[in-house]
């Protein structure tokens, strides 16, 4: 997934409010611009908020958006770390139309946000001649909390998400309706060697991974590059769980 603008290079001030992040930009004439940019990441974003971080906002295309610039980016030592959970579902969809997610290769179409089970909304789901459909949930991670610079553990959730716990449930749902129902986290950043489940920030979570995995619901972990001009797909990361 290519950014469509250039984006532009700022130093972090500080992150309230969940959706809202006061950056510091370093414009081209040399002087410093506060701006207020849109956060789009719900969760707590542990080790990603440290004042004076340098992060990375693309601007809207919309001049009439209330937030003129979207944070995108963040440095943590010498990697990128990508906060954006918007973009998974399109970083997910390329690699798989690109033959780089094995496990999800071979359907002849794949079609995004296809309502199913209850009220609900399958982030990708994958359909071929003679074979049953398969339904892919995407979940975007960003946590690492061990202190490695470029290894370490890639971990969700980085919040309680009874969200999360609903899709699992919708998951092993339609594996017993004869589907194929697949758990994919995507990393947005290529500094972890393992990914595993948080149990002590969500056990409940947790909990229904586990029953989802008995029931027949597969899980696969891929980790990103990740610069600022791109976010892609490129290793798989194996899971302890």
């Amino acid at each position: 997934m290519e950014f469509p603008d250039p984006l532009i290079r700022g130093r972090l001030v500080q992150r309230y409010k969940r959706f809202l992040a006061d950056i510091v930009l370093e414009n081209t004439d040399g002087g410093p611009s506060l701006i207020t940019a849109h956060c789009p990441n719900p969760g707590a974003m542990t080790g990603l908020v440290a004042p004076d971080s340098e992060v990375w906002v693309s601007p809207a295309r919309n001049p009439k958006r209330k937030l003129p610039f979207t944070w995108e980016l963040i440095r943590v030592g010498a990697h990128m770390v990508g906060i954006n959970t918007a973009h998974p579902n399109a970083i997910a969809a390329e690699a798989i139309n690109a033959g780089r997610i094995s496990e999800l290769h071979g359907y002849a179409t794949l079609r995004r946000e296809v309502r199913y089970g209850e009220n609900s909304r399958i982030d990708l789901l994958l359909e071929g001649d003679n074979q049953p459909p398969c339904y892919v949930e995407i979940k975007n991670v960003h946590l690492k909390r061990n202190d490695d610079i470029d290894h370490g553990v890639a971990e969700f959730p980085d919040s309680v998400t009874a969200r999360g716990a609903k899709h699992l449930r919708e998951l092993g749902n339609m594996v017993n309706e004869g589907a194929r129902a697949v758990m994919l986290y995507v990393v947005q950043r290529n500094d972890c060697d393992l990914f595993r489940l948080a149990a002590d920030i969500d056990p409940k979570y947790v909990a229904e991974f586990r029953e989802a995995r008995r029931l027949g619901v597969e899980a696969i972990c891929y980790a990103c590059d990740v610069s600022t001009n791109s976010i892609t797909i490129v290793r798989q990361l194996p899971i302890d769980a």
